[in-house]
Protein backbone atom coordinates (compact mmCIF):
# COMPACT_ATOMS: atom_id res chain seq x y z
CA UNK A 1 0.00 0.00 0.00
CA UNK A 2 1.69 3.38 -1.00
CA UNK A 3 0.75 6.29 0.69
CA UNK A 4 1.93 10.12 0.24
CA UNK A 5 3.17 11.12 4.03
CA UNK A 6 3.54 14.47 4.53
CA UNK A 7 5.92 16.08 7.48
CA UNK A 8 7.13 18.95 9.14
CA UNK A 9 8.89 21.05 6.18
CA UNK A 10 11.02 22.48 9.31
CA UNK A 11 12.61 21.32 11.84
CA UNK A 12 14.74 23.48 14.64
CA UNK A 13 16.37 20.77 16.68
CA UNK A 14 18.59 21.16 20.12
CA UNK A 15 18.97 22.29 23.54
CA UNK A 16 17.93 25.84 23.86
CA UNK A 17 15.96 25.60 21.04
CA UNK A 18 12.78 27.12 22.01
CA UNK A 19 14.91 30.77 22.47
CA UNK A 20 14.31 31.06 18.51
CA UNK A 21 10.67 30.89 18.86
CA UNK A 22 10.63 34.50 18.09
CA UNK A 23 12.77 34.42 15.16
CA UNK A 24 10.47 31.75 13.75
CA UNK A 25 7.27 34.07 14.40
CA UNK A 26 8.86 36.86 12.90
CA UNK A 27 10.12 34.94 9.90
CA UNK A 28 6.22 34.08 9.48
CA UNK A 29 5.21 37.80 9.93
CA UNK A 30 7.66 38.22 6.83
CA UNK A 31 6.02 36.39 4.65
CA UNK A 32 2.22 36.69 6.25
CA UNK A 33 2.44 40.40 8.21
CA UNK A 34 -0.65 39.59 10.70
CA UNK A 35 -1.87 37.89 14.34
CA UNK A 36 -0.82 34.77 15.67
CA UNK A 37 -3.07 32.31 17.48
CA UNK A 38 -0.99 30.76 20.51
CA UNK A 39 -2.71 27.62 21.97
CA UNK A 40 -1.00 26.61 25.07
CA UNK A 41 -1.47 24.17 27.62
CA UNK A 42 -2.79 25.46 30.32
CA UNK A 43 0.38 23.78 32.60
CA UNK A 44 2.21 27.07 31.71
CA UNK A 45 -0.43 29.47 32.32
CA UNK A 46 1.44 32.31 34.65
CA UNK A 47 4.92 30.12 34.01
CA UNK A 48 7.91 32.34 33.25
CA UNK A 49 8.19 30.34 29.85
CA UNK A 50 5.43 31.77 28.43
CA UNK A 51 7.01 35.42 28.59
CA UNK A 52 9.83 34.46 26.16
CA UNK A 53 7.11 34.14 23.63
CA UNK A 54 7.13 38.33 22.11
CA UNK A 55 3.17 39.03 21.68
CA UNK A 56 2.94 42.28 19.46
CA UNK A 57 -0.82 43.96 19.86
CA UNK A 58 -3.29 41.47 18.19
CA UNK A 59 -1.61 38.21 19.07
CA UNK A 60 -3.62 35.98 21.44
CA UNK A 61 -2.70 32.97 23.60
CA UNK A 62 -5.55 30.61 24.66
CA UNK A 63 -4.75 28.80 27.26
CA UNK A 64 -6.74 24.92 26.73
CA UNK A 65 -7.54 22.56 29.38
CA UNK A 66 -5.42 19.39 28.95
CA UNK A 67 -6.05 17.81 32.45
CA UNK A 68 -9.09 17.01 32.26
CA UNK A 69 -10.20 16.75 28.91
CA UNK A 70 -8.18 14.74 25.56
CA UNK A 71 -9.21 17.61 22.52
CA UNK A 72 -12.65 17.52 21.64
CA UNK A 73 -14.68 18.69 18.62
CA UNK A 74 -16.66 21.26 20.49
CA UNK A 75 -13.46 23.37 22.09
CA UNK A 76 -11.44 23.14 18.23
CA UNK A 77 -15.07 24.41 17.32
CA UNK A 78 -15.23 27.31 19.86
CA UNK A 79 -11.73 28.30 18.98
CA UNK A 80 -12.76 28.49 15.24
CA UNK A 81 -15.40 30.45 15.65
CA UNK A 82 -14.12 32.61 18.31
CA UNK A 83 -11.02 33.18 15.85
CA UNK A 84 -13.22 34.36 12.97
CA UNK A 85 -14.81 36.78 15.03
CA UNK A 86 -11.80 38.28 16.65
CA UNK A 87 -10.38 39.81 13.15
CA UNK A 88 -11.26 39.35 9.69
CA UNK A 89 -7.81 38.21 8.52
CA UNK A 90 -6.97 34.52 9.57
CA UNK A 91 -4.31 34.35 11.52
CA UNK A 92 -0.63 34.46 10.39
CA UNK A 93 0.27 31.32 11.84
CA UNK A 94 -1.38 28.81 14.89
CA UNK A 95 1.31 27.77 17.16
CA UNK A 96 0.67 24.79 19.51
CA UNK A 97 2.67 24.06 22.69
CA UNK A 98 2.40 21.35 25.12
CA UNK A 99 1.86 17.81 24.93
CA UNK A 100 0.10 15.68 22.17
CA UNK A 101 -3.34 17.37 22.73
CA UNK A 102 -2.82 21.03 22.61
CA UNK A 103 -0.13 20.15 19.49
CA UNK A 104 -3.07 18.34 18.17
CA UNK A 105 -5.53 21.20 19.12
CA UNK A 106 -3.54 23.45 16.84
CA UNK A 107 -3.25 21.10 13.86
CA UNK A 108 -7.41 20.66 13.93
CA UNK A 109 -7.70 24.39 14.79
CA UNK A 110 -5.69 25.38 12.41
CA UNK A 111 -7.34 23.34 9.00
CA UNK A 112 -10.87 24.23 11.06
CA UNK A 113 -10.71 27.78 9.67
CA UNK A 114 -10.34 27.16 6.40
CA UNK A 115 -13.14 24.29 6.08
CA UNK A 116 -16.88 24.99 6.94
CA UNK A 117 -18.74 23.02 9.50
CA UNK A 118 -18.16 21.31 12.47
CA UNK A 119 -14.88 19.38 12.93
CA UNK A 120 -16.17 16.11 13.22
CA UNK A 121 -17.66 16.11 9.87
CA UNK A 122 -13.85 15.57 8.90
CA UNK A 123 -12.91 12.55 11.56
CA UNK A 124 -12.16 9.48 10.27
CA UNK A 125 -11.28 9.06 6.32
CA UNK A 126 -8.93 10.58 4.46
CA UNK A 127 -9.68 13.04 1.81
CA UNK A 128 -12.09 14.87 3.35
CA UNK A 129 -10.23 17.78 4.33
CA UNK A 130 -10.14 19.61 0.72
CA UNK A 131 -7.16 22.44 1.70
CA UNK A 132 -4.82 23.34 3.84
CA UNK A 133 -5.26 25.14 7.11
CA UNK A 134 -3.21 28.09 8.84
CA UNK A 135 0.46 27.88 8.80
CA UNK A 136 1.20 25.64 11.91
CA UNK A 137 4.11 26.09 14.62
CA UNK A 138 4.60 22.91 16.63
CA UNK A 139 6.17 22.95 20.03
CA UNK A 140 6.38 19.90 22.19
CA UNK A 141 7.15 19.77 25.82
CA UNK A 142 6.61 16.48 26.32
CA UNK A 143 7.68 13.57 24.45
CA UNK A 144 6.17 10.26 22.99
CA UNK A 145 2.80 10.82 21.33
CA UNK A 146 4.78 11.90 17.69
CA UNK A 147 1.81 14.56 17.43
CA UNK A 148 4.96 17.32 16.10
CA UNK A 149 5.41 14.80 13.24
CA UNK A 150 2.26 13.04 12.65
CA UNK A 151 -0.32 12.83 10.45
CA UNK A 152 -3.71 12.93 12.46
CA UNK A 153 -5.17 15.58 14.51
CA UNK A 154 -7.06 13.20 16.95
CA UNK A 155 -10.06 14.62 18.42
CA UNK A 156 -13.03 12.94 20.41
CA UNK A 157 -16.16 13.79 18.85
CA UNK A 158 -20.23 13.33 20.26
CA UNK A 159 -19.99 9.71 18.84
CA UNK A 160 -16.10 8.52 18.13
CA UNK A 161 -12.70 9.65 19.14
CA UNK A 162 -10.91 9.70 15.55
CA UNK A 163 -8.68 11.81 13.84
CA UNK A 164 -8.54 14.60 10.92
CA UNK A 165 -6.52 13.07 8.58
CA UNK A 166 -4.10 13.83 5.62
CA UNK A 167 -1.65 15.99 3.98
CA UNK A 168 -2.61 19.02 5.41
CA UNK A 169 -2.43 18.01 9.08
CA UNK A 170 1.08 18.26 9.99
CA UNK A 171 2.98 20.94 11.35
CA UNK A 172 4.38 23.28 8.70
CA UNK A 173 7.32 24.21 11.69
CA UNK A 174 8.13 22.25 14.73
CA UNK A 175 11.02 23.39 17.40
CA UNK A 176 12.41 20.11 19.54
CA UNK A 177 13.88 21.32 22.80
CA UNK A 178 15.28 18.87 25.21
CA UNK A 179 14.47 21.05 27.60
CA UNK A 180 11.38 21.96 27.88
CA UNK A 181 10.14 18.47 28.82
CA UNK A 182 12.20 18.06 32.48
CA UNK A 183 9.19 18.97 34.65
CA UNK A 184 6.98 16.22 33.51
CA UNK A 185 6.06 14.64 36.18
CA UNK A 186 7.05 10.98 36.21
CA UNK A 187 3.89 9.24 35.71
CA UNK A 188 3.24 11.41 32.67
CA UNK A 189 6.43 10.85 31.45
CA UNK A 190 5.89 7.49 31.09
CA UNK A 191 2.15 6.97 29.75
CA UNK A 192 3.63 9.50 27.09
CA UNK A 193 6.59 7.85 26.52
CA UNK A 194 4.90 4.40 26.25
CA UNK A 195 2.56 5.63 23.90
CA UNK A 196 5.73 6.29 21.72
CA UNK A 197 6.41 2.51 22.58
CA UNK A 198 3.46 1.31 21.22
CA UNK A 199 3.58 3.15 18.28
CA UNK A 200 6.56 1.43 17.16
CA UNK A 201 5.91 -2.06 18.00
CA UNK A 202 2.28 -1.65 16.04
CA UNK A 203 4.28 0.10 12.63
CA UNK A 204 6.73 -2.81 13.06
CA UNK A 205 4.57 -5.63 13.64
CA UNK A 206 2.25 -3.82 10.92
CA UNK A 207 0.86 -5.97 7.61
CA UNK A 208 1.63 -2.76 5.59
CA UNK A 209 4.95 -2.26 7.29
CA UNK A 210 7.78 -1.09 5.04
CA UNK A 211 11.66 -1.06 4.68
CA UNK A 212 10.99 3.00 5.51
CA UNK A 213 9.04 2.33 8.30
CA UNK A 214 10.96 -0.31 10.46
CA UNK A 215 14.36 1.45 10.32
CA UNK A 216 12.10 4.78 11.90
CA UNK A 217 10.38 2.56 14.58
CA UNK A 218 13.79 -0.16 15.00
CA UNK A 219 15.81 2.83 15.66
CA UNK A 220 12.93 4.84 18.07
CA UNK A 221 12.26 1.32 19.79
CA UNK A 222 16.04 0.84 20.46
CA UNK A 223 15.92 4.49 22.32
CA UNK A 224 13.01 3.11 24.45
CA UNK A 225 14.47 0.37 25.40
CA UNK A 226 17.17 2.46 26.78
CA UNK A 227 15.61 5.08 28.18
CA UNK A 228 12.93 2.74 30.21
CA UNK A 229 14.92 -0.39 30.78
CA UNK A 230 18.30 1.45 31.48
CA UNK A 231 18.31 4.95 32.33
CA UNK A 232 15.23 6.44 33.73
CA UNK A 233 14.28 10.13 33.52
CA UNK A 234 17.37 12.02 33.10
CA UNK A 235 18.58 15.42 31.08
CA UNK A 236 20.10 13.15 28.28
CA UNK A 237 17.21 10.45 27.99
CA UNK A 238 14.49 13.05 28.13
CA UNK A 239 16.80 13.64 24.60
CA UNK A 240 16.45 10.14 23.51
CA UNK A 241 13.09 10.31 24.53
CA UNK A 242 12.52 13.45 22.22
CA UNK A 243 14.30 11.85 19.44
CA UNK A 244 12.09 8.62 19.88
CA UNK A 245 8.91 10.48 19.37
CA UNK A 246 10.38 11.93 16.39
CA UNK A 247 11.06 9.04 14.53
CA UNK A 248 7.72 6.74 16.28
CA UNK A 249 5.50 9.57 14.70
CA UNK A 250 7.18 9.60 11.73
CA UNK A 251 7.05 5.65 11.16
CA UNK A 252 3.52 5.61 12.13
CA UNK A 253 3.29 7.95 8.93
CA UNK A 254 4.37 5.07 7.00
CA UNK A 255 2.47 2.11 8.67
CA UNK A 256 0.05 3.56 11.26
CA UNK A 257 -0.92 2.16 14.08
CA UNK A 258 -3.25 -1.09 15.10
CA UNK A 259 -5.11 -3.35 17.20
CA UNK A 260 -4.17 -1.17 20.71
CA UNK A 261 -4.80 1.84 19.44
CA UNK A 262 -8.53 0.69 17.97
CA UNK A 263 -9.06 -0.66 21.50
CA UNK A 264 -7.76 2.17 23.06
CA UNK A 265 -10.14 4.52 21.10
CA UNK A 266 -12.85 2.87 22.50
CA UNK A 267 -11.88 3.28 26.05
CA UNK A 268 -10.76 6.15 25.98
CA UNK A 269 -14.09 7.76 24.36
CA UNK A 270 -16.48 6.18 27.10
CA UNK A 271 -14.31 6.47 29.98
CA UNK A 272 -12.29 9.42 29.12
CA UNK A 273 -9.10 7.99 29.93
CA UNK A 274 -6.14 10.08 28.71
CA UNK A 275 -4.72 8.36 25.71
CA UNK A 276 -0.96 7.50 26.72
CA UNK A 277 -2.77 5.91 29.76
CA UNK A 278 -5.31 3.92 27.81
CA UNK A 279 -3.15 2.49 25.71
CA UNK A 280 -1.18 1.10 28.39
CA UNK A 281 -4.23 0.13 30.07
CA UNK A 282 -4.95 -1.83 26.74
CA UNK A 283 -1.75 -3.07 26.01
CA UNK A 284 -1.28 -4.67 28.74
CA UNK A 285 -3.25 -7.56 27.97
CA UNK A 286 -2.46 -8.42 24.04
CA UNK A 287 0.31 -10.59 24.90
CA UNK A 288 -1.42 -12.81 22.42
CA UNK A 289 -0.99 -10.11 19.79
CA UNK A 290 2.22 -8.26 20.14
CA UNK A 291 4.31 -11.48 22.12
CA UNK A 292 7.64 -10.53 23.76
CA UNK A 293 6.67 -6.92 23.26
CA UNK A 294 3.92 -7.23 25.65
CA UNK A 295 6.88 -9.04 28.24
CA UNK A 296 9.22 -6.01 27.56
CA UNK A 297 6.38 -3.55 28.44
CA UNK A 298 5.64 -4.88 31.84
CA UNK A 299 9.56 -5.29 32.32
CA UNK A 300 9.37 -1.27 32.16
CA UNK A 301 6.44 -0.97 34.55
CA UNK A 302 8.25 -2.64 36.70
CA UNK A 303 11.57 -0.91 36.47
CA UNK A 304 9.82 2.47 36.67
CA UNK A 305 7.72 1.53 39.81
CA UNK A 306 4.73 2.02 37.44
CA UNK A 307 1.23 0.24 38.55
CA UNK A 308 -1.28 0.35 35.84
CA UNK A 309 -5.34 -0.53 36.60
CA UNK A 310 -6.49 -3.71 36.72
CA UNK A 311 -9.64 -5.61 36.71
CA UNK A 312 -11.57 -2.40 35.88
CA UNK A 313 -14.08 -4.52 33.51
CA UNK A 314 -15.66 -5.97 36.86
CA UNK A 315 -17.61 -2.59 37.33
CA UNK A 316 -18.56 -1.95 33.19
CA UNK A 317 -21.84 -3.09 32.25
CA UNK A 318 -22.61 -4.44 28.96
CA UNK A 319 -24.11 -1.51 27.34
CA UNK A 320 -20.52 0.59 28.15
CA UNK A 321 -18.69 -2.67 26.59
CA UNK A 322 -20.55 -2.80 23.79
CA UNK A 323 -20.36 0.91 23.20
CA UNK A 324 -16.69 0.36 23.18
CA UNK A 325 -16.46 -2.48 20.54
CA UNK A 326 -18.86 -0.45 17.96
CA UNK A 327 -16.56 2.52 18.28
CA UNK A 328 -13.06 -0.02 17.53
CA UNK A 329 -14.98 -1.79 15.11
CA UNK A 330 -15.79 1.34 13.26
CA UNK A 331 -11.50 1.37 12.66
CA UNK A 332 -11.36 -1.37 9.73
CA UNK A 333 -7.87 -0.05 8.89
CA UNK A 334 -6.64 -0.30 12.30
CA UNK A 335 -7.64 -3.76 12.12
CA UNK A 336 -5.95 -4.57 8.66
CA UNK A 337 -2.92 -3.26 10.21
CA UNK A 338 -3.09 -5.89 12.56
CA UNK A 339 -4.20 -8.76 10.97
CA UNK A 340 -4.38 -7.95 7.01
CA UNK A 341 -7.23 -7.80 4.99
CA UNK A 342 -8.40 -11.18 6.19
CA UNK A 343 -9.06 -9.13 9.85
CA UNK A 344 -12.93 -9.88 9.96
CA UNK A 345 -12.47 -13.65 10.16
CA UNK A 346 -10.75 -13.07 13.32
CA UNK A 347 -12.24 -9.28 14.75
CA UNK A 348 -16.07 -10.46 15.12
CA UNK A 349 -17.96 -8.86 18.51
CA UNK A 350 -17.47 -11.49 20.28
CA UNK A 351 -13.61 -11.79 20.37
CA UNK A 352 -13.43 -8.21 20.74
CA UNK A 353 -15.67 -7.82 24.25
CA UNK A 354 -13.85 -11.04 25.19
CA UNK A 355 -10.55 -8.32 24.78
CA UNK A 356 -12.32 -5.50 26.85
CA UNK A 357 -12.69 -7.75 29.76
CA UNK A 358 -9.80 -9.09 29.99
CA UNK A 359 -9.30 -5.29 31.08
Amino acid sequence: MLKNVATPRKVIYGVGGFAQINNVLDERRSVKNGWMLIIIDNYFEGNPIVDKIKLLEKDHIEFVDIKSSEPTTVEVDRIRDWALSYDSELPSAVVGMGGGSAMDYAKAVSLMLTHDGPSQNYQGKYGLLKRPGVYTIGIPTISGTGAECSMPAVLSGPEKKMGLNGIWVPFRQIILDPNLIESVPIKQWFYTGMDCYIHNVESHLNYHSTQLSRSLDEASLKLCEEVFLQEGQTKESNEKLMIASFLGGKSIGFADVAACHALSYGLSHVFKYRHGLGNCIVFQHLEDIYGDYVVKFNQMCEKNDVQLPQNLSANWSYDKIKQMVLISMDLPFLWENAFGPDWRIKITMDYLVSLYKRM
